[in-house]
């Protein structure tokens, strides 16, 4: 393989299309655990001024992206190839952004000089900001240096928080013999890092451009949102958390609401309450709270979440709760047919910026009633919903006190709660 650079536009153009185009650019935001590594020109390392060593991203004029230490971009989503922005983009709220990293092991040795461990990770803000630096990592434990990172900043009208789009990592790349591919990466992407490779993410890559390849992500851009609320449920007794789920009369599910505060600052008395639909029951003694200060749990000794609500304390930046609690499928006059049960969530927040803000959420659980009662009456193929739209929420704070919605009363509005590395692994999830 060596030499292989001179057939840049020939084999690795179209391993990394989705990189698109860039004209090379002053590289502002790029580092490594070196502290500054050598940039080498495609001449140069056709030279062998690489030697033996495995070195990723340090090639100045990469036909496809230009100096590779500005290895990560963005786009908006489904937009042309040509259009990443390689330093900043302006973005829009309620718009879905494509971040890009691009990987290069610039040895031209080939399957000679393998790339080990390589894995990618991107940090995303966690707070509110008119402007929101994504960096991205890359790692490979044979290489020299063995950690790279690159950034691109997003930049809004006014404040915004970013939100990951679960299950939107990919790693594209070639097949040798020039097959586009594409594989599916975890959403540890964003926490531990995933791993990549070649013909299968086992963390080897070899050298040259007809290995190289592009990681992607989405991102969802939001305005002026001072909370997160996330709404799953599951059948009680499955592992599985999903915004929907089958179930049938006389079924328990289990429901659970996560909180995030994505302020830079401390807020009180936030106030979580769910509004059940008709035909789903709350089964009394059954909420349970998490959070850093719980982090098995804590059962609340009252059953107000699906009447007044609960007070959950007071939240730091970036902390974050899990409520649970489980409901029971009941048929109070269930329409014959698919029937939708609409679940809502709600979190209202008070603090020294946001004051009696409403941030909600919704799942559903789908029962098909089709018994001796339907025998005669039409059966519609289409979902009924049984609570179709945003229910009353509570707009004002409910002042409960240190103790009164809390069994050990250690929180309240007195406790503080932050985010634990336990917590923002599992984002959207909690522990199955």
């Amino acid at each position: 393989m060596n030499k292989i650079y001179k057939s840049i536009l020939g084999v690795a153009g179209a391993a990394v299309v989705l990189a698109g185009t860039l004209a090379p650019v002053m590289v502002s935001a790029w580092g490594d655990s070196s502290n500054g590594r050598p940039s080498y020109t495609l001449d140069q390392v056709n030279a062998g001024e690489l030697g033996d060593k495995i070195v990723l991203n340090s090639i100045t004029n990469n036909q496809v992206i230009g100096d590779e230490k500005n290895f990560v971009a963005a786009k908006v989503s489904g937009a042309q190839v040509n259009t990443w922005n390689a330093n900043t983009i302006d973005v829009k709220d309620g718009e879905t952004y494509t971040i890009r990293l691009y990987v290069h092991n610039n040895s031209p040795k080939g399957r000679d000089a393998i790339a080990e461990g390589v894995k990618a990770t991107f940090s995303i803000p966690t707070t509110v900001a008119k402007s929101q630096t994504i960096v991205g990592y890359i790692d490979a434990s044979n290489a020299t240096p063995n950690r790279y990172w690159d950034e691109v900043t997003l930049n809004a009208s006014e404040d915004v928080y970013l939100e990951y789009v679960s299950g939107s990592a990919k790693f594209n790349n070639k097949s040798e013999d020039g097959q586009e591919r594409s594989f599916d990466l975890p959403d540890s992407v964003i926490t531990s890092g995933a791993t990549l490779g070649y013909d299968s993410m086992d963390g080897k890559i070899p050298g040259c451009y007809g290995y190289s390849g592009v990681v992607t992500i989405d991102v969802k851009v939001h305005n002026s949102v001072a909370a997160k609320v996330s709404k799953q449920v599951r059948i009680k007794g499955t592992k599985d958390w999903s915004e929907s789920v089958e179930a049938k009369v006389g079924d328990e599910v289990e429901y659970q609401i996560e909180y995030v505060n994505l302020l830079a600052e401390q807020v009180k008395d936030v106030m979580i309450r769910d509004v059940l639909p008709t035909n789903v029951e709350y089964v009394e003694n059954t909420t349970y709270l998490y959070n850093s200060n719980y982090q098995s749990g804590v059962l609340l000794k009252d059953n107000t979440i699906a009447t007044t609500g609960i007070n959950i304390g007071s939240y730091n930046a970036k902390g974050n709760a899990y409520v649970r609690f489980t409901g029971k499928v009941v048929d109070k006059k269930m329409s014959c047919g698919k029937n939708q049960l609409v679940n809502w969530a709600s979190a209202t927040v008070s603090g020294s910026t946001v004051k009696n803000a409403v941030y909600k959420d919704d799942a559903s659980v789908f029962v098909e009633k089709n018994d001796e009662s339907c025998k005669d009456k039409p059966v519609n193929p289409e979902p009924t919903p049984d609570n179709p739209t945003t229910p009353e929420v509570p707009t004002t704070i409910v002042e409960t006190g240190a103790s009164d919605t809390i069994v050990t009363g250690a929180i309240g509005a007195g406790a503080v709660v932050t985010t634990l590395s336990y917590y923002i692994a599992s984002r959207k999830k909690l522990m199955k």
